[in-house]
C-alpha cells in the first residue's frame, strides 16, 4: 500500500472518497430517521418520546462505538474497522425495514449508531493522519470536505425517501429503509477504495493511553452542548413542519436544502475555521446553528423554513470540523485519535440525551416548537463555553 500522494489533489481526492463515512454513519443511518418518522410514527402509533427514544438508541450505540473506537484502530487498523464500520452500518439500514417489533428496532439503530461511530471517528483519524504535514487552513478544508460527507448522505435521502412515500402514499417507509441500504452499499465500497490510499496512523500506543483530557476540557464540554441541541431539529423538523402544514414536496425540497449546504459547508466555512482556530470557530457556527434552530418556531411558513435549513444544514457539520481542529490545536499527533474520540463520548453523550428530552419536552407542552425553542438556547450555552477553550496552535506540527 503506497502512502496517500504528498500534493493537495491526492489529499482532497481521498478526503472525498473517505467522506462516504460519515454519509452512511450520519447521512443515512441517524439523519434520514428524521424523513421517515411521520410516516414510522403514524404506521406504528408513536408518541414523541417513543420516536425519540430510537433516536436516543442510536445515539447510545454512537457512545459506546466512540468509547471502543481508539483500542479497536489499535488491535485491528484504523482502515480495517473504518471500513467494517460503515459496511455494518449499512447492513443495520436494510435490516430496519424487516421489523415493526419496537425492540428489534430499538437493537438495530443501537447496532447502527455503534457501527456509524467507528466509521466517523476512524474516517476522521484517516483524514487527520492524510493531512498532518499541512497547514491548518489545509486541514480545515480537508475535515470540512470530510464531515461534508453526511450532507451527500442527506441529499441522497432527500431525493428518494419522500419519493418512496409518495408513490406508497406514506406506507412506504420499508422502502425508504432499503433505498437507503443500497446508497450505503456503493458508499462502502467507495470508502474501502479511499482507505487503501492512506497510512495506518501509527499511535505511540502507551502515551495514546495516557493523556491530559484537560488541555481539551472546554472545548469537549462545549461539544457536548451542542449533542444536546442540534438532534432535536435533526431528529424532529420533518414532523414539526408536518405539524405546522407543509406538504411532502415542500418538504423533500427543504432536506434537499439541508444537505446541499451541509455538504458545502465544509468549503464555506473550512478557509475561515482554519483562521478563527477551533475554539472561537465553534463560536461562531454554534451561534448560527441556534438562530437557525429556532428559525420555524419565531417565523411561519414555507421561506423561514428554508432559510431555517440552509442555516442549520450550512453549520452543524463545521461545529465537528472546529472541535477537530480544536483537538488537533490541542494535543500533540499521536493523541489525535484519542482526543477526537474523547470528544465524541461526550457528544455522544449530550446526542443520547437530546432526542429524548426534547420528545419528553414536547409531550409535556404539546408542542414540538418548545423543545426546538430549548435545544437553541443549549447551543448558545455551548458557543459561550468554547470561548474558554485556550488555543495552543503550535501543537499542531
Amino acid at each position: 500500500m503506497q502512502p496517500v500522494a504528498a500534493e493537495g489533489h491526492g489529499r482532497l481526492a481521498v478526503a472525498i472518497g473517505l467522506a462516504a463515512g460519515p454519509l452512511v454513519a450520519l447521512g443515512l443511518a441517524r439523519f434520514a430517521y428524521a424523513l421517515l418518522l411521520p410516516a414510522m410514527s403514524d404506521d406504528l402509533s408513536w408518541s414523541y418520546s417513543a420516536a425519540g427514544a430510537l433516536n436516543t438508541t442510536n445515539a447510545a450505540g454512537y457512545l459506546l462505538g466512540a468509547l471502543v473506537a481508539a483500542p479497536l484502530a489499535r488491535s485491528f487498523g484504523t482502515r480495517r474497522t473504518f471500513v467494517w464500520g460503515t459496511a455494518v452500518t449499512t447492513v443495520a439500514l436494510a435490516l430496519t425495514a424487516a421489523t415493526s417489533t419496537y425492540a428489534v428496532l430499538l437493537t438495530i439503530r443501537f447496532v447502527a449508531g455503534l457501527a456509524g461511530a467507528l466509521a466517523f471517528v476512524l474516517g476522521a483519524a484517516l483524514v487527520a493522519e492524510a493531512s498532518h504535514r499541512g497547514s491548518r487552513g489545509r486541514a480545515a478544508v480537508l475535515l470540512g470536505v470530510y464531515f461534508g460527507g453526511a450532507g451527500a448522505g442527506i441529499v441522497a435521502a432527500g431525493l428518494l425517501v419522500p419519493l418512496l412515500l409518495d408513490v406508497t402514499d406514506g406506507a412506504g417507509w420499508r422502502q425508504g429503509w432499503l433505498a437507503l441500504a443500497a446508497v450505503g452499499a456503493v458508499a462502502t465500497l467507495a470508502a474501502a477504495r479511499a482507505a487503501r490510499q492512506v497510512s495506518d496512523p501509527v499511535p505511540a500506543q502507551d502515551l495514546a493511553r495516557h493523556w491530559d483530557r484537560r488541555l481539551i476540557g472546554w472545548a469537549v464540554v462545549a461539544y457536548t452542548c451542542f449533542g444536546l441541541g442540534y438532534i432535536a431539529y435533526l431528529t424532529f423538523i420533518s414532523e414539526y413542519l408536518t405539524d405546522e402544514g407543509m406538504s411532502g414536496p415542500l418538504i423533500a425540497g427543504f432536506w434537499a436544502v439541508v444537505g446541499l449546504a451541509a455538504a458545502l459547508s465544509g468549503l464555506a466555512w473550512g478557509p475561515l475555521l482554519g483562521r478563527l482556530g477551533g475554539s472561537r470557530g465553534m463560536a461562531v457556527v454554534m451561534t448560527a446553528l441556534a438562530a437557525g434552530t429556532v428559525l420555524p418556531v419565531l417565523l411561519d411558513g414555507p421561506v423561514a423554513a428554508y432559510l431555517s435549513g440552509a442555516v442549520v444544514g450550512g453549520s452543524f457539520l463545521a461545529v465537528v470540523t472546529a472541535v477537530s481542529i480544536a483537538v488537533r490545536e490541542s494535543l500533540p499527533q499521536p493523541h489525535w485519535t484519542a482526543g477526537l474520540a474523547f470528544a465524541t463520548i461526550a457528544f455522544g453523550l449530550g446526542q443520547t440525551v437530546g432526542p429524548t428530552l426534547t420528545g419528553w419536552v414536547s409531550d409535556l407542552t404539546a408542542d414540538l416548537g418548545t423543545g426546538l425553542l430549548l435545544s437553541g438556547a443549549i447551543l448558545v450555552v455551548g458557543a459561550v463555553v468554547a470561548l474558554l477553550q485556550p488555543r495552543h496552535p503550535e501543537r499542531e506540527t
